[in-house]
């Protein structure tokens, strides 16, 4: 049973560190970056005994570090699939409730049993020089956190550059092409929360982006003129408060069809009508607007219902799922329409 000092590897997942404390059968693991990782006890490999180990933390350089470099070295763990490199970076927010607020770490995940030696840079669109955000190399199957970017940088960031050279310092190994992907960035996805997806490394939503994957070097994303000025529109729409949408339930602005469907805004009266006759109305307007822009390829329609109880919103999207199956469904701009809103794009 691992103890308090112990170098531990965890079982089902990556990383491990030391053992800073035990409670209630809950390991405190601190890891090389400082941070105490819960995790479960038995869930725990000791790979160093604590009689056998030092306390001391290697010295690091300011712009080239070898990543996890605590002392002892932590024995090299290799994975049958480590021998194909897959890469994902990543970004997390640090207040997904708020992101508004929130800080964001940009994250490599290097998923392999090869030692990366890498360097993530950023830039503006306008900007040709690129700015080093991070150098270093990192250890196989490591989930490295590169920096983190404030709110308010965000806007000089529209491009992404990440490099790296992958090698086994102790053993023969097979030689992998050296990997330069620069990344288009939409800095407007990091304040909306449905960009923020499950990823297996991440126990919270991130926005990840596959650099490599199975060996094979992602494609770097071009955004054309078009989807370019859609995401400035957004990123200046997204520093106005979410406004409130006038007496009328059809409203066309800068291409977008938005239905208000909270029932007030479809009727004045509503008197003897059941919560089903509400529903029903409100579905039978939503399926007017449907059947009316069928014919429309690329018409935007955003749909308010509301927050509530999501049953009007579990009701449009049984609709979308099949009465009018193929469409592109999303949630609206939260920034607009808070988290009652949901997009459809006809096809």
């Amino acid at each position: 049973m691992a103890k308090v000092g112990d170098i531990v590897r965890f079982l089902n997942s990556t990383g491990g560190g030391r053992i800073v404390k035990i409670e209630n059968g809950i390991a405190h693991v601190e890891d090389q970056d400082g941070f105490e990782v819960p995790a479960l006890l038995k869930e725990c490999v000791v790979v160093a005994d604590a009689s056998t180990t030092s306390t001391t933390t290697a010295t690091k350089s300011q712009t080239k570090e070898r990543v996890n470099a605590t002392e002892p070295e932590l024995p090299k763990i290799e994975t049958d699939h480590g021998e194909k490199i897959n890469v994902v970076m990543a970004f997390e927010a640090s207040n997904l409730k708020s992101l508004s607020n929130s800080e964001f770490d940009a994250v490599l995940v290097n998923d392999s049993n090869y030692f990366l030696d890498f360097s993530f840079a950023t830039r503006s669109e306008e900007d040709n020089k690129w700015k080093l955000r991070r150098a270093g190399i990192i250890d196989p199957n490591i989930v490295l956190s590169m920096c983190t970017i404030k709110s308010s940088e965000l806007n000089g960031i529209d491009r992404a550059l990440l490099q790296f050279i992958a090698y086994k310092d102790d053993k023969a190994y097979e030689m992998k092409s050296p990997v330069s992907v620069e990344t288009k960035i939409d800095n407007t996805k990091f304040f909306k929360f449905h960009c923020y997806k499950n990823n297996p490394y991440f126990d919270e939503p991130v926005i990840a982006i596959d650099i490599v994957k199975d060996d094979c070097t992602s494609t770097p994303f071009e955004i054309d003129a078009k989807e370019l000025k859609e995401a400035m529109r957004e990123k200046n729409q997204s520093s106005t408060p979410p406004r409130k949408i006038s007496k009328s339930s059809r409203i066309a602005k800068n291409d977008i069809i938005e239905v208000d469907l909270h029932i007030n805004e479809l009727l004045d009266n509503t008197k003897g009508m059941s919560t089903a006759d509400i529903l029903n109305y409100q579905i039978d307007e939503f399926r007017k607007v449907m059947d009316a822009n069928l014919h429309r390829h690329g018409q935007r329609i955003v749909f308010i219902h509301g927050k509530g109880e999501g049953v009007l919103r579990n009701a449009l999207l049984k609709e979308l799922n099949h009465r009018y199956k193929g469409h592109d469904v999303s949630d609206a701009s939260f920034r607009e329409y808070g988290f009652g809103a949901t997009q459809v794009v006809i096809h």
